[in-house]
């Protein structure tokens, strides 16, 4: 079945539940009400107030307690005022891209107010316990903390309020830290990916000077989804963040970006983008700015819809302008579950969950042609054109899962990227020589090491193949890809299909009609058996290594006990435990095929072949498989070299058709063909 989870149309905003993370299965609420019953301040067993909290790769340099708000200050708030931009302060921990994604969320009251619930403060109901959420891997989670944070003499260390009795900032941050295991995970990162999580949404990156020709149009269609939108201005060295220019500008530092139009002047249209200074002032004041002349030539109409003269930080100049002076623009797109009724327009998105599991469908990127079209392949029908276009806007995002939490395991961020392909018709995971002669329609600029990558295309309607991939092959990680568009976009997983067509064998021949070898077997065969005429597995076995040792193409050591068992279970028609001869001839056709199909794959005669070629080899005996069924059974029998040998390819392949047999399910208008449930399979694989 795909893997594919659709979001379209008007999403349920933040009335969508957060999943609760608590180890003991307890809400917020709960956990709350049970604290005050018993006159007690939480303390959160999942994140303890412990070093470990804090760091993973090093002893904590100097002597930290851990101090609840009260413990500080005499009066402490939970938010004095309103939770603003200037409220934070960056501690000791090089986490500066979270302060500045906290900023940005300042300024999006209905975004603020589902990362950080006002349901909590110090006075009324105070138990020592607050919450937040958060947006991870398709999913908002409700984390819970305790209050208690690191200080050194009575000061907090990490993250902070400008004001000393304010800590919504500072609990932000540790619920923040726990999400990704420990404080010393937030070492490093970008702004994007926080604002990510704080929102659901998925981040494009612009640079001004190398932007495509409409720009405009597209951060004009960006913030009428409701997208949040933030620029800055390139610094050459430290000394010149936050330096002031002539035309009223900051270099190095945040602003966010509310408003753009199109006015009319003198017949002309005229583009413009208005800025907001966080800071509530120090504007612009080049052409556009609040008392310039330029404003003079619009309609006084116009005018008073879209200017307000006041020195409030926000400001208006034209697009051409802004080019010139801003060197970055982020845009983060908001999916529909997290855009309120009165956005203008919504992205439809697409979703879908995979992993790169080596053996199987770790293919690394295209320059590993024999193993590329192993990878997870999705399939994208673009349907309708944008409005007012004859094409369709995509943004593929691909985002690897659970980074900074495995950073404590010695892994990090695996380098990623995807290219897309025009698709045929067929829904078969398509194989090495569709990729080897056909070239991408689409990809990503670079393979990168970043949590996600994610590109803006525009692309003719049709249908396209979707590869994500990591750049080397055998590079292990689980991934999240999301795929937004202005129309909707059907998207199915390819090869997600488990199925089967295994026609029954024809009968056995007759002992006269017997070839040469048959008449061969039989001899051996009848050395072996007792007087019931047929053999158990033991002599399976001796007979079996016995014919295979004389075929000098195939190298292997034998067959194991357990490989002939399984033979026994597939071909004992009359649940003996034992073979006649007329079932061990039966079998011994599809062994010659299987053998076959085998030494085609095991090219250098090692007695090995990839287990990357296992889909190609077993779709030719008859039997397809999903993604999810490969990896297994490539961590099953695979080996450190990513090589199955015949003894594995063997019990494999006859396991595997026991399974199908088992369940097969007859229809006359298909004449055997088998349709599984993906869960029944998997059950019944772990009984055989």
């Amino acid at each position: 079945m795909p893997l594919q989870s659709t979001l379209s149309g008007r999403g349920s905003g933040s009335s969508k539940a957060a999943v609760d993370t608590q180890s003991d299965g307890k809400t917020f609420d709960e956990l709350r009400h049970e604290c005050l019953l018993q006159g007690v301040l939480f303390e959160d067993p999942d994140f303890p107030a412990a070093d470990s909290s804090l760091y993973f790769s090093q002893s904590v340099p100097v002597n930290i307690e851990w101090k609840r708000p009260k413990e500080i200050c005499e009066n402490p708030k939970f938010i004095v005022g309103d939770a603003s931009r200037t409220d934070i302060c960056q501690g000791q921990l090089g986490d500066c891209w979270l302060l500045a994604a906290i900023a940005s969320l300042t300024l999006k009251q209905e975004a603020l107010a589902r990362v950080v619930p006002h349901d909590q403060e110090f006075d009324r109901r105070y138990a020592g316990i607050f919450h937040f959420q958060f947006w991870n891997h398709n999913k908002w989670l409700d984390v819970v903390v305790d209050d208690r944070l690191p200080t050194v003499r009575d000061k907090l260390i990490m993250l902070h309020s400008a004001s000393n009795d304010e800590f919504w900032s500072a609990l932000l941050e540790k619920a923040y830290a726990k999400l990704h295991g420990s404080y010393e995970s937030l070492k490093g990162g970008s702004t994007m990916e926080a604002m990510e999580d704080f929102t659901g949404g998925v981040g494009e990156n612009y640079e001004t000077k190398n932007a495509p020709d409409n720009l405009f149009a597209i951060m004009k269609k960006a913030l009428d989804r409701g997208s949040m939108m933030g620029c800055s201005i390139d610094i050459s060295s430290s000394a010149e963040s936050e330096a002031k220019t002539t035309t009223g500008l900051v270099k190095g530092h945040a602003y966010s970006i509310t408003g753009l139009e199109e006015v009319t002047v003198r017949g002309q249209k005229v583009q413009l983008i208005r800025i907001r200074n966080p800071w509530g002032q120090v504007e612009w004041n080049g052409p556009w700015s609040d008392g310039s002349r330029e404003w003079n030539y619009v309609g006084e109409a116009e005018k008073n819809r879209i200017l307000k003269k006041s020195d409030d930080g926000e400001f208006w100049m034209e697009f051409s302008d802004f080019k010139k002076n801003y060197d970055k623009v982020e845009i983060c797109n908001m999916t529909p579950d997290d855009l309120t009724d009165n956005t203008k327009r919504h992205w439809e998105v697409n979703m879908f969950e995979g992993n790169w599991i080596r053996g199987s469908t770790a293919g690394g990127c295209r320059n590993y042609i024999d193993t590329f079209w192993t990878n997870p392949q999705f399939k994208l029908q673009l349907e309708d054109a944008d409005d007012d276009d004859d094409v369709c806007s995509v943004v593929i995002a691909l985002m690897q899962k659970n980074r900074r939490k495995l950073r404590k395991e010695g892994m990090d961020m695996e380098t990623i990227g995807f290219a897309v392909y025009e698709a045929p018709e067929e829904e078969d995971q398509l194989g090495k020589d569709f990729f080897r002669y056909n070239a991408s329609k689409a990809r990503s600029k670079t393979y990168i090491n970043v949590r996600e990558i994610s590109e803006r295309f525009t692309l003719a309607p049709g249908k396209y193949l979707l590869v994500p991939t990591t750049f080397q092959p055998h590079h292990e990680a689980d991934f999240i890809i999301r795929v937004f568009s202005e129309k909707k976009t059907a998207a199915i997983e390819m090869g997600s299909n488990v199925d089967a067509d295994l026609p029954d064998p024809p009968p056995p021949s007759a002992p006269e009609d017997e070839t040469d070898e048959e008449k061969g077997l039989r001899r051996l065969f009848d050395q072996l058996a007792g007087s019931d005429k047929a053999i158990s597995v033991r002599e399976l076995q001796q007979m079996l290594n016995g014919v295979l040792s004389r075929r000098k193409e195939i190298k292997f050591d034998g067959l194991s006990l357990s490989t002939c068992h399984s033979i026994i279970n597939l071909m004992d028609g009359d649940n003996t435990g034992k073979l006649e001869f007329q079932e061990f001839k039966v079998f011994w056709e599809k062994m010659k095929k299987w053998i076959m199909l085998f030494l085609s794959f095991d090219t250098d005669r090692s007695g090995k072949m990839s287990s990357y070629e296992l889909r190609i080899a077993l779709k030719a005996a008859g039997m397809q498989l999903n993604n999810q069924l490969l990896q297994l059974i490539g961590l099953r029998f695979a080996d450190r070299n990513y090589d199955i040998d015949f003894d594995d390819y063997l019990t494999c392949i006859v396991r595997l058709e026991n399974m199908f047999r088992a369940f097969q399910v007859l229809d006359s208008s298909h004449r055997g063909r088998v349709n599984m449930n993906i869960m029944q399979f998997l059950m019944l694989s772990m009984n055989v």
